[in-house]
């Protein structure tokens, strides 16, 4: 398919839009010239994304949205469409959080059903409720934040992997839907990116520990990986692995699956302790 700039000028809606990806996402479409609305279920730190986003010049509104509840997403579309005074035609389904540390069995069930509403539920929320919109509309693009945990399976990560696993299916099978639609699907699926998911998620001490000494020494900047990602959509690119280990780790998953599984395996024995 031709490239056919969907960031451009688009009107769209960045879930988790307070803070992160969502916030890149948010800033750089509208320096690309787009009228964004900021979900996010905290309405302060989307108003603090908006103000960035005004003050640089752009167009920008918040909308308080939980995407683990059906009733919100419904809401948002309509308050989206009235403010944007047309329709939406670029969804990035962004908002997420972090949970893991524990192995299956020992996570509490709380965790499980929380990741899944947020990481899985709000992902099928909004492609079940724009995804119509945009078949009639007949052009843009979705946009869905995975994770390369969603092929990884590292130990000690099962809701989390569970969640992004099923998120990166369910793109894939829009993909599939949508061809020759003019709708364009991309699946996100990075490493360590610099924002706050192990800080503000339900992750066991040592493991969050790990995780933000990873992401100070590794981590990509979320400005990166926004512009990476809008420029694959616009090329009509599935897969977005934008880091080296990510494309190493879908390589060797590929390559040799029940190998992966067991080096995963003795990592986590050795490491395992620790966290």
């Amino acid at each position: 398919m031709a490239k056919q700039q969907i960031s451009a000028q688009a009107s769209a809606v960045v879930t988790g839009a307070g803070s992160g990806i969502g916030r890149a996402f948010a800033q750089e479409l509208a320096a690309r010239g787009g009228r964004v609305i900021c979900a996010d279920i905290n309405l302060a730190t989307a108003e603090e994304t908006v103000a960035m986003i005004i003050a640089q010049g752009g167009q920008a509104h918040a909308i308080r949205c939980d995407v683990s509840q059906l009733a919100d997403v419904e809401s948002l579309v309509e308050q989206a469409e009235a403010w944007l005074c047309g329709p939406v035609d670029l969804v990035i389904n962004n908002a997420g959080v972090g949970a893991g540390g524990q192995v299956v069995g020992e996570m509490p069930m709380a965790d499980w059903q929380w990741a899944l509403g947020i990481n899985l539920w709000g992902v099928i929320h909004g492609c079940h409720v724009f995804a119509p919109r945009l078949r009639t509309l007949g052009r843009g693009g979705i946009i869905n934040v995975c994770s390369t945990a969603s092929f990884a399976a590292a130990p000690r990560m099962g809701a989390y992997n569970v969640s992004k696993a099923a998120a990166l299916a369910l793109s894939e099978t829009l993909s599939a839907e949508m061809a020759g639609t003019g709708i364009a699907v991309t699946a996100l699926c990075p490493t360590f990116v610099k924002t706050n998911i192990a800080r503000d998620g339900r992750i066991s001490e040592g493991s969050s520990r790990l995780a933000a000494k990873i992401m100070d020494l590794v981590g990509f900047a979320p400005e990166r990986v926004a512009k990476t990602t809008l420029d694959a959509l616009d090329k009509n690119q599935l897969y977005v692995l934008p880091q080296f280990d990510a494309r190493m780790i879908w390589r060797s998953k590929r390559l040799a699956p029940a190998l992966y599984a067991r080096g995963a395996g003795l990592i986590n024995r050795y490491a395992g302790s620790s966290l």
